[in-house]
């Protein structure tokens, strides 16, 4: 099933073509930042009038008489020096929803001709610090993004970049073997991971003191 935004941008674009007689002219069609202007905006007709070397405002009406989106819009509306406002129907609005909602596995989203390969950073925990809500927030998003693209057919590398393998973590061995002797190690107190996670950060900011 086709986008929306591809079924309007194909459309306008070829009433710009017809009305310049320009190939190649992209409707730019996208979802308009404010409901007051539509549901979404074409602002290609600016591009186009800048290289047909005309109002651009008079190439919009032209290309508005030019439209066969009856089915799909009510009449658009010129803005502007040229851009196109367009509001959808509600029944091609519920026409999209029953349709969406007759493919259960994939609710009308197409897989991608060409995949990509994307990667995907989730938290970048430190490895000398504890973990807070901020890695498992970022994690959250990270595993969304993840299986969104991974949907839509992308090859999707999830990862988890690990910091502190520099200079943060030479201070901590050397402050380590300052600290600790050989006859430390006789000594050693086997702790739970709360402990041990407490006393690391603190020994984090030994040295980094």
């Amino acid at each position: 099933m086709k986008s929306i935004t591809d079924i309007l941008e194909q459309r306008i674009s070829q009433a710009i073509e017809t009305v310049t007689g320009q190939k190649d002219c992209p409707a730019l069609v996208g979802v308009s930042k404010s409901a007051k202007f539509g549901d979404y905006q074409a602002n290609g007709v600016m591009a186009a009038a800048k290289k047909a070397k005309t109002n651009p405002r008079k190439i919009a009406e032209q290309v508005v008489a030019e439209l066969d989106i009856d089915d799909i819009c009510r009449p658009p509306e010129i803005a502007g020096p040229g851009f196109i406002n367009l509001r959808l129907k509600d029944e091609f609005v519920a026409g999209r929803l029953l349709e969406i909602n007759s493919d259960k596995d994939r609710l009308g989203i197409e897989k991608v001709e060409a995949p990509k390969t994307v990667v995907v950073d989730y938290s970048g925990p430190n490895i000398a610090k504890q973990m807070h809500v901020g890695h498992l927030r970022s994690t959250i998003i990270g595993d969304c993004i993840s299986r969104m693209v991974e949907f839509e057919g992308h090859i999707v590398v999830r990862q988890n970049h690990i910091g502190d393998w520099g200079t943060q973590f030479g201070m901590l061995c050397a402050y380590f073997g300052k600290k600790i002797t050989v006859r430390d190690y006789t000594d050693i107190n086997f702790l739970s991971s709360e402990e041990v996670l407490g006393e690391s950060e603190e020994f984090y900011r030994e040295a980094q003191g």
